[in-house]
């Protein structure tokens, strides 16, 4: 088993890193999730949010949230023996989108999180993915005291292609963030997987 603090092998050949893209709305628990997986401390670039910024950011149900990533998280966790994923957690404001295609480049998947307090958010990111044909997996960060709806429930709402994952999740807790990590891997396997059988047919 793969202890928490554990350094992948650098001596094995058939090791494999995947990058992975954590995405969603302004203060939906990006840098949370990314910080609360990663065996590595995360690389985080917060800045205070400022009055200025209050003009053109949506803080509405995040009152309380006093920074904001301007660039990128970015964090790795070890799935398992030989298998590493590099975490990129992207900037949730609209006005750093223009990041959003360099941080892309070179993406297995995207988690999608989802907060059901303010859904319409994670729209900009499911459109993005999907016009990219990039596989990602919605999920629903369970934060205190908001209502609980059912994964099909946020899947109507979200109006998701079939067959595209939506799971419960809690940003915090680093074995429910691996749990989303892996259903990414093997749904994005799966998606790659048929695609290349399409090409050959």
């Amino acid at each position: 088993m793969v202890s928490e603090h554990s350094e992948p092998a650098t001596d094995d050949t058939s090791a494999m890193a995947l990058k992975i893209l954590v995405a969603g709305g302004f203060g939906v628990g990006k840098t949370t999730l990314v910080g609360a997986v990663s065996e590595i401390r995360p690389l985080r670039t917060e800045e205070m949010l400022s009055e200025a910024g209050q003009l053109v950011d949506d803080t509405d149900g995040v009152d309380q949230k006093v920074t904001t990533t301007v660039a990128m998280d970015f964090g790795r966790i070890t799935i398992r023996a030989g298998l590493s994923l590099y975490l990129f957690g992207t900037p949730g404001q609209d006005r750093f989108w223009f990041l959003w295609d360099e941080l892309s480049q070179g993406a297995l998947g995207a988690v999608v999180l989802a907060d059901t307090r303010r859904l319409e958010d994670c729209f900009p990111a499911v459109d993005y993915f999907e016009h990219r044909h990039i596989p990602f997996v919605v999920a629903v960060n369970c934060f205190t005291g908001a209502r609980t709806y059912g994964a099909l429930d946020v899947c109507r709402a979200l109006d998701l292609d079939q067959g595209t994952p939506v799971v419960l999740c809690d940003a915090r807790d680093r074995d429910s963030g691996k749990e989303v990590l892996i259903r990414l891997v093997e749904y994005a396997g799966r998606m790659h997987t048929a695609r290349l059988l399409d090409s050959v047919g």
